[in-house]
């Protein structure tokens, strides 16, 4: 969609004020039953006028233009960042995310500030303070989370893409619910300068988009080391050129490993992941089965180490410095103790908890250091995994999209779901979630493809090459 968007203001078949009109128009149109954006911005058509201007004097860049939706969890300068929280109710952010800064620096016209989940915790897109986000599919489902606006906007074409983040999950999953494509890179592949702190060790900002090809130009853009973070190491690379240079899979080895093809799985889920794998071995790659028991402790690990690290991060929001202020503040023990308690929602509340736990004197060795000790093995095991296979495919979610009064009101329950995606963040490592079948209910299942460090060219070839026999699934729900 990208480059067709480029081609068509470059060859002033559409202006740049049209498009961003259209999209305008749809949201106005549509995004009432969708709610996907929490703010649309008052700057569009003249952004979009500057755009043209560029686009006229021939000075047009890849993204020169285009319209964009952004997570709500990324600084912009001119819009609210209220990370979906009452928390930030109002806050203006006086910087650009480094994201938003190099879009807008090609001329991207931003559209709006998508929702999600609060403070990017869940996985739903339910437990934002403003919106219940929906999918596209069926507004009776959940969108997936925390990039559920992203997802559910692209998907339902608010947007031509938008920027996500990824702590165990939250660009993949919900871009498996909503039948799109969504990236997480490489940690270090992009900076996470401006993105509001969830686990700053797992945070890693990618985009959500309607195939990897956009992915990839998404990616050229807003990679590469950056001076305000120094976890950011990777030069921007030529992700769209290399993945059109991927004409055969022959001599690709290909793993799926048994334990995310289980029985936690659901069939459908299941069964279109081992058909999309027989497509791979049709066209060369050679696909084995592997295992990996170390897998079935990912999910306590990451929650643990990205709930201490939410703690600590968290911390800066007591009403003071940052945050929501109670009304009737009294001393300043309670002036602190009713700002957080007003401020941030159940979930929030319930991770602050779990991470302070595990940070506690007496169980930081039982918990949070034996998490950590996991997450470096899992390094290890992935390590060896990959001597062996280019790729690991699974699916991005055990299951499809479900309902949203059937959200399990068992916390456990629904962090186990985060068994397909959870352990990428844990090594690093980079992942792709590409549409590959439709269960029979019309809704998307998502195939995850998952590489070694600083491969996402080869995560985004092979999901570029496995979409070109592919139709992007199409949300009905809305139109």
């Amino acid at each position: 969609m990208i480059a067709e968007l480029r081609r068509k203001l470059d060859a002033k078949e559409i202006s740049a004020v049209e498009l961003a009109r259209h999209y305008i128009d749809r949201i106005s149109r549509l995004d009432g039953k969708l709610e996907s954006y929490l703010h649309v911005s008052e700057t569009v058509l003249e952004d979009a006028k500057e755009a043209q201007k560029r686009i006229d004097a021939g000075e047009s860049e890849t993204f020169t233009g285009i319209p964009t939706g952004l997570k709500d969890n990324l600084c912009t300068i001119g819009m609210p960042t209220t990370c979906a929280s009452k928390m930030l109710e109002g806050f203006a952010s006086p910087y650009d995310a480094t994201v938003v800064a190099k879009l807008r620096k090609q001329g991207a016209v931003f559209l709006g500030k998508l929702n999600m989940d609060e403070f990017a915790m869940g996985a739903t897109t339910q437990t934002s303070y403003y919106k219940k986000t929906k999918n596209p599919f069926d507004l009776g489902r959940v969108p997936g989370g925390s990039s559920g606006g992203s997802a559910a906007a692209v998907s339902a074409e608010l947007c031509a893409f938008a920027l996500g983040s990824d702590t165990g999950g939250s660009i993949r999953q919900p871009a498996s619910f909503c039948g799109v494509t969504g990236h997480r890179p490489t940690y270090g592949m992009v900076s996470r300068y401006g993105c509001v702190a969830f686990a700053s060790s797992l945070d890693q900002i990618g985009p959500l988009a309607s195939s990897a090809e956009d992915c990839a130009l998404v990616l050229e853009a807003i990679s590469g080391p950056d001076g305000f973070d120094r976890t950011s190491m990777r030069s921007p690379g030529f992700y769209a050129s290399g993945l059109k240079k991927l004409e055969s899979l022959a001599g690709l080895r290909i793993a799926i490993i048994n334990e995310l093809v289980g029985p936690s799985v659901e069939r459908e889920t299941k069964d279109a992941v081992l058909e999309a794998a027989k497509w791979f071995e049709k066209n060369g790659a050679v696909v084995e089965r592997i295992s990996m028991p170390m897998l079935a402790h990912a999910v306590p690990a990451y929650y643990l180490i990205s709930s201490a690290e939410a703690s600590t991060n968290l911390a800066r929001f007591d009403g003071v410095r940052y945050g929501h202020r109670t009304a009737s503040p009294g001393s300043y023990e309670d002036l602190i103790q009713l700002s957080r308690a007003e401020g941030f929602g159940w979930e929030v509340k319930r991770r602050i908890l779990l991470g302070s736990y595990a940070l506690c004197s007496g169980y930081y060795d039982d918990y949070y250091k034996k998490a950590v000790r996991l997450a470096d093995e899992l390094k290890v095991t992935y390590a060896a995994v990959f001597k062996n296979y280019d790729a690991i495919l699974s699916p991005a979610s055990p299951m499809p999209a479900f309902a949203i009064d059937e959200v399990p009101s068992d916390p456990a329950q629904l962090y186990l779901a985060d068994i397909c995606t959870a352990s990428a963040p844990l090594a690093g490592l980079p992942s792709v979630s590409t549409p590959c079948g439709m269960t029979s209910g019309g809704l998307p299942i998502g195939l995850m493809i998952t590489c070694p460090r600083w491969a996402d060219d080869v995560a985004l070839s092979l999901a570029g090459a496995f979409e070109k026999d592919r139709k992007r699934p199409i949300p009905g729900a809305l139109e």
